[in-house]
């Protein structure tokens, strides 16, 4: 008789950082795809704390508060302990002892040359930035991916040149450091590319905290319809007999990601017929968006009416990461020849 063997998942990772409550950008941009992800790969999602300390290091109140907001947003969002691990950063010093041993050998241009570090130094303002920490943030991001030794780093567009950056840390670490019989103890992993459909704030710019424009995965109904009401529209509709395009409208990309492909062909008719108003149209988005929102505020209420499961998730968590984290650390201190 033979014993059918199924081959180990492939391992993916991603973070997070603790900025507070997280709005539908964040939904759509990443924690809608982990959730997906989590059924098809070994799974480690991780609540970025110290990397809060980057831009927020004179004033950290609020990274602990903020930090549970996200996992509870993990959570009603459909992260599953049992499918994922999830864990905050700050509770896994192995990644604190990588980046380390990662800054002895990582040239400066290296980092001056990341796209993010001059954007952000320019677009945040009054706040100095110009510390090691900030320079140094994306190598301990290289330091938070490569410590699980993982297949594929989930990412939008934006974000590849810091996956590219891990990939040449790596490299530069197996060719100094190489492992038992000259193996690379730190394998290069590849971007998985998430979708991430167009979604506007409700001022028709991107949906960000910093533009004040978000709709919160926690904003009950009211707050929804009160927030969707106002929101910008197809500029050609002045009155509400002039046809209008759904395709320029932020209320169309909306609908786009959120509503029903019936909703969508009577947005579209409505819309360019001017059979329609806008205010109709957009009490149609606020009913998918409302109906996306139910079950993860359902599922997150669950958990805040219990605080102590949130921690055994978060024990469990941390337990698990450290013990995958120390894997590899054992292998890195041995090929240093340190510690």
């Amino acid at each position: 008789m033979s014993i059918s063997s199924s081959a180990p998942l492939k391992r993916v990772l991603s973070g997070m950082r603790p900025t507070g409550k997280l709005h539908l950008g964040n939904y759509m941009g990443a924690l809608h795809n982990w959730v997906r992800l989590q059924h098809e790969y070994e799974c480690y999602f991780f609540i970025a704390d110290w990397h809060a300390l980057t831009t927020d290091y004179a004033d950290t109140s609020q990274i602990r508060p903020n930090t549970r907001e996200v996992i509870l947003d993990f959570l009603g969002a459909g992260l599953d302990p049992a499918h994922s691990v999830l864990f905050v950063q700050s509770d896994i010093k192995q990644h604190a002892e990588l980046h380390l041993l990662f800054s002895m050998i990582t040239p400066l241009g290296w980092l001056e040359r990341v796209p993010t570090y001059k954007e952000q130094q320019e677009n945040i303002t009054g706040k100095d930035l110009s510390t090691y920490g900030f320079l140094g943030y994306p190598l301990l991001q290289s330091a938070d991916i490569l410590i699980y030794q993982p297949d594929f780093v989930p990412v939008g567009q934006d974000q590849v040149a810091h996956v590219e950056l891990t990939r040449e840390v790596a490299r530069r670490f197996n060719q100094f450091y190489p492992g038992a019989q000259g193996s690379e103890i730190l394998p290069e992993p590849q971007v998985l590319l998430t979708p991430s459909p167009k979604l506007p704030g409700t001022d028709g710019r991107k949906m960000s905290k910093s533009y004040g424009n978000t709709i919160l995965l926690t904003d009950p109904e009211p707050v929804v319809r009160q927030k969707l009401k106002p929101m910008v529209t197809d500029p050609a509709r002045v009155r509400r007999t002039d046809p209008g395009n759904p395709d320029v409208c932020p209320v169309g990309d909306l609908h786009k990601v959120f509503s029903s492909q019936e909703t969508l062909a009577k947005v579209y008719d409505g819309c360019t017929t001017a059979s329609i108003g806008c205010i109709e149209c957009k009490g149609w988005v606020a009913d998918s968006v409302v109906k996306v929102l139910q079950p993860i505020q359902e599922r997150r209420a669950g958990y805040e009416a219990n605080p102590k499961k949130v921690d055994e998730i978060l024990e469990d968590g941390k337990q698990r990461a450290t013990t995958r984290a120390e894997q590899t650390m054992v292998e890195v201190r041995s090929a240093v020849g340190i510690g």
